[in-house]
């Protein structure tokens, strides 16, 4: 029966329509995130003022995926990857109309419990079904050839812009001073998951070698001991703990700053929203035109490095940035952070994949989806505990160590794996 589903679908195979459908399943797992980021405290204050809430719900998400990844990416080995994409899609649909349904409805004479466990309830589903992402990206592995991989895996950066511009203007532009202030921008993020499924069923077809097939009968697992399996492959081990600092960094620096912007420097929502649009921006022209000629001209690893460089100038604007009039310093440290995040991204992924065999890729993409999230619980956890332990810039400081860290081990996969003089030849 696997081989059949796996086998070649009814569906005539079109380059285009495969990218756009992996790309449009790859914004429709970040859309949902962009807009919750900026609003997300305002969602809990309505309910509960406890700062431990809204850290607990923010992580939710992450720590579901991280838990599904590695179990979604054996399926998507064993079955093929357009049917597990369709079902985390529809997980997806149903975590987002939850959501959508507790912004909408009056909870004013309510239990205050009702509307959070609800909440809780669609960040939970929205991440257990979170293989959206790890599966689109082993798409454009399957799809794209060892030297174009790092180009076409720029569009998981160009969809986590594109998501981040189109989330954020959201708010900015209907974000308004009533309880219900969010609904506009949520009702459009339900939307997505609902196009996404269907450009899927009717036009994405199987990308996944014949030849590839999983005969593994595993079909739970326990996703730190594949995660352990991750880093005992002697090629990739020292290039997945990198890319395993790298998220603890890049997510805790990320959620942390609409904390600090509202919190600290007293800036509105439409503000603080006001700079991740140009996040959004920045990353859709770095990952989206200008990361396959740079990868040509400087190759990954040199990328990937320089990517690093660019977040900690953004952590040292942070660090320095007055109590006032602080715009300068903010709007630039987020173009860094946009920038140096469009450079690793795709890069260090592409130095992973061209590692690995084709039987490999979606479990081990899977994998470092699930190093993703984990990375990002972990985060968004350490950043907050920082922030109250040691005052608001100090999240920024400990990103930088944990940043210099990561170029430590990079330039030991450099050197033990002979990456010196490695490029891409042809795009």
């Amino acid at each position: 029966m696997k081989e059949n589903i796996v086998k070649k679908s009814l569906l005539k195979p079109n380059k285009k329509f495969t990218l756009l459908s992996a790309f449009i399943t790859l914004l429709n797992d970040r859309l949902s995130e962009s807009i919750l980021l900026p609003i997300l405290p305002s969602f809990v204050l309505l309910f509960d003022s406890k700062a431990s809430t809204y850290g607990l719900l923010s992580c939710t998400y992450q720590l579901a995926q991280f838990t599904a990844s590695p179990f979604i990416g054996l399926m998507s080995d064993r079955y093929g990857r357009r049917p597990v994409t369709l079902f985390c899609i529809t997980g997806s649909v149903i975590g987002i109309s939850i959501l959508s349904f507790t912004v909408l409805f009056n909870w004013s004479n309510s239990i205050a419990s009702i509307p959070l466990f609800l909440l809780f309830l669609a960040r939970l589903i929205d991440g257990l079904s979170g293989g959206t992402a790890a599966t689109a990206t082993t798409i454009l592995a399957d799809i794209s050839s060892p030297e174009k991989r790092a180009k076409t895996f720029g569009l998981i950066g160009v969809a986590f812009g594109l998501s981040f511009f189109l989330g954020n203007i959201f708010v900015v532009i209907f974000a308004k001073n009533t309880n219900n202030n969010f609904i506009i921008p949520v009702l459009i993020a339900s939307i997505i998951p609902i196009i996404n499924f269907l450009l899927v069923f009717f036009y994405l077809p199987e990308t996944k070698p014949n030849s590839a097939l999983n005969k593994s009968k595993t079909f739970f697992t326990n996703p730190l001991k594949e995660l352990f399996t991750v880093f005992k492959e002697e090629k990739i081990k020292k290039l997945s703990l990198a890319f395993f600092i790298y998220f603890i960094a890049f997510t805790g620096l990320t959620n942390i700053l609409i904390f600090f912007l509202q919190e600290s420097l007293n800036w509105t929502t439409k503000a603080s929203s006001g700079t991740l649009v140009v996040v959004g921006i920045i990353a859709i022209i770095v990952q989206g035109g200008l990361i396959g000629p740079l990868v040509k001209q400087f190759g990954e690893m040199r990328l990937t490095l320089m990517g690093s460089g660019f977040i900690l100038v953004a952590c040292t604007l942070l660090i320095t940035a007055p109590k006032e009039n602080a715009a300068i310093n903010i709007y630039s440290a987020v173009s860094f952070l946009a920038v140096g995040a469009g450079l690793i991204t795709p890069t260090l992924r592409a130095l992973i994949s061209k590692k690995l065999d084709v039987d490999k890729q979606g479990s081990i993409l899977s994998n470092l989806q699930g190093l993703q999230s984990l990375g990002g619980v972990l985060g968004i956890a350490m950043a907050g505990r920082v922030y109250d332990s040691f005052g608001p810039k100090s999240p920024f400081i400990a990103g930088s160590v944990i940043l210099i860290f990561m170029i430590y081990l990079i330039a030991e996969g450099k050197s033990n794996n002979s990456f010196n003089n490695q490029k891409s030849k042809a795009f």
